[in-house]
């Protein structure tokens, strides 16, 4: 079985149910659940109960009809473990210093999918999936976001995207091919724009070790967040997910 741990309860389910149809084989067992919170919220719980990344989200379903899990399920269970959340570095109870502390922590731990498990980050948020004009965007690479509109994003997201939902990677009854091509896309733009991030050049990388989660952070945070402008480079992680995912 394959565990997939998201921020959200809406957005996030919603764009894997597209990608586990159109790219997972069917024999696949993928178990979705979401945590509820932000990633601060998840430093703070494990760093509290010192418990495993399971047995704490079979706690928090205890007592829920949804629970993804059985009595007595246990991290070995699972195969695979990859977890979605957001940079959201807009916190108003955490430094940014603080913030940047705790992910680079998290994705040090959750480094490896058949371990502790596979950490990915959005940034800002997961609306980045639809930060883009009509695809495909040759701009794609440039779009930042300073940190005090961090809070405005979904707004600004929606005023500059030609697309005003979802729709656009939902896969439908009817002209999926469409669907397929948007992701063949996005996932071209965001591997292109990572490897800007981490070194310069936005083009396809010539190896995925080049930009791995950690160093897209490290990079970040050196590049955009601790600069005068106090920026983030506006970056989805399920496109690189596929990526990394499928050879």
């Amino acid at each position: 079985m394959i565990l997939f741990v998201f921020e959200g309860e809406k957005r996030e389910p919603l764009i894997f149910d597209s990608l586990n149809k159109l790219f997972f084989p069917r024999e696949n067992n993928c178990i979705v659940c979401s945590f509820g919170n932000n990633i601060y919220e998840l430093y703070r719980q494990m760093k509290e109960t010192n418990e495993d990344l399971v047995p704490m989200l079979k706690d928090l379903y205890k007592n829920k009809d949804d629970s993804p899990f059985s009595q007595n399920s246990k991290t070995s269970d699972y195969s695979q473990v990859f977890l979605f959340f957001d940079y959201d570095f807009h916190n108003k109870f955490l430094s940014l210093e603080q913030m940047n502390i705790q992910i680079k922590e998290l994705l040090n731990y959750f480094d490896n999918e058949t371990d502790n498990g596979k950490l990915y980050i959005n940034y800002p948020m997961v609306e980045s999936i639809r930060y883009t004009k009509q695809l495909p965007d040759d701009n794609y690479w440039r779009y930042t976001l300073e940190r005090k509109n961090c809070n405005q994003f979904k707004k600004l997201t929606h005023n500059f995207s030609d697309y005003k939902s979802l729709d656009f990677l939902v896969l439908k009854e009817k002209d999926n091919e469409t669907i397929i091509n948007n992701w063949k896309y996005l996932k071209e733009q965001n591997i292109s724009k990572a490897n800007y991030i981490c070194n310069g050049i936005n083009e396809i990388p010539e190896n995925k070790q080049s930009i791995e989660q950690l160093r897209i952070f490290n990079n970040q945070i050196e590049k955009y967040v601790n600069t005068p402008l106090c920026v983030v480079s506006i970056l989805n992680s399920f496109p690189l997910f596929l990526y990394e995912y499928f050879k």
